[in-house]
């Protein structure tokens, strides 16, 4: 089936056939990482195809990565403006019409897919992994916290683990982003060019789960953090951070010691923020995370760790980030709640 593409150069292809949208992400030399004018092409996209097309797939270029995230050097870099709280107030707006939207949506998420990548294929109705996807929520080593509907999707997956992947940002790898129920199906990355093609010629709409299902297959290694499943339930049960660490400490196991090694070098702000967010996103729908989420963005963008932990990781690249406070215990209530805050009504996101 002919698509034809638009703006080649462009870092949104906005692609179409007769009856089909894709989108594809076009920026493969920073990873497909997204930025306001690209959010901004998706959602218009989006919104066209959801009154015109049977389903919409998006992708990315190259085959390093679906979406690596989100630009988070240049909102960094340009502070608390106007245009960073648009990229936010955008992204969000796009990650609710996905979790709403009206035909089938399909993800391929076809390699790295993190932070703002998650944001375009986890609120979908179908995700389809592949033996090289690399996924992560590494928010909390950054000095932010997992956004993009975090508060809403991580809360949902099985036991603790969607807690203990917010707090630790531990990277899922091919088939585990399946088997934690990140993605729908599973697919060699050999045959995700025949599912594509599949898709685009399916006659019916209806046809779409049948199709899926037919290209899915049993990954090939078992769910690799099924033996620590049960220490992930009850390590991570406790009801502060504190109380997650003392578990840990408790347990002993090598796991453990690992788990705490990671959690040591995450922003203390962060994972009581996190830890109160996902608390308070277990009761919330999609619409009220992403509203909680943006108050909790722009505040990050005023006074947090989020620059620093940018500067460490991703500019200096000296892994040494100097986080305030240094340490949990000096990481109040009222400091936690902070971040929380309502913006005045005009700021306030609204969907």
């Amino acid at each position: 089936m002919a698509l034809s593409v638009r703006q080649s150069s462009s870092s949104v292809l906005a692609t179409e056939s007769s009856n089909k949208g894709m989108i594809i992400l076009n920026r493969p030399k920073a990873l497909n990482a997204i930025n306001l004018e690209m959010v901004r092409k998706i959602y218009k996209h989006l919104k066209k195809c959801e009154k015109s097309k049977s389903l919409v797939i998006i992708k990315g270029t190259g085959d390093k990565a679906f979406c690596a995230g989100g630009d988070v050097r240049a909102l960094v870099e340009a502070g608390p403006t106007d245009e960073s709280k648009s990229f936010f107030r955008e992204e969000y707006s796009t990650n609710a019409l996905i979790g709403n939207y009206k035909i089938p949506y399909i993800a391929i998420i076809d390699g790295i897919t993190m932070g703002g990548g998650v944001g375009l294929s986890v609120h979908g109705k179908y995700r389809v992994a592949s033996d090289r996807t690399l996924f992560a929520m590494p928010e909390t080593a950054i000095g932010l916290f997992p956004d993009v509907g975090g508060s809403y999707f991580l809360p949902r997956l099985q036991g603790k683990l969607g807690l203990y992947l917010g707090l630790t940002g531990y990277r899922l790898r091919g088939g585990d982003v399946f088997y934690s129920g990140i993605a729908t199906h599973y697919c060699e990355s050999s045959k995700i060019p025949d599912l594509e093609t599949a898709l685009l010629n399916c006659p019916d709409a209806d046809d779409v789960p049948e199709l899926l299902q037919k290209y899915h297959s049993t990954p090939e290694k078992p769910f690799s953090l099924q033996p620590v499943l049960e220490q992930i339930n009850k390590n991570f049960s406790a009801d502060s951070v504190e109380g997650i660490l003392e578990n840990l400490q408790n347990d002993g196991s090598e796991w453990a010691k690992k788990t705490l090694e990671t959690l040591s070098k995450m922003s203390p702000t962060s994972m009581k923020v996190t830890f109160r967010q996902l608390e308070l996103g277990s009761q919330l729908s999609l619409a009220q995370c992403l509203i909680m989420e943006y108050r909790l963005a722009v505040h990050h963008l005023e006074r947090s760790d989020f620059k620093e932990g940018v500067r460490a990781l991703l500019i200096d690249k000296d892994q040494k980030p100097q986080w305030q406070p240094t340490k949990l215990a000096d990481v109040t209530e009222e400091h936690v709640q902070w971040f929380f805050r309502k913006l005045p009504d005009t700021e306030e996101l609204k969907l």
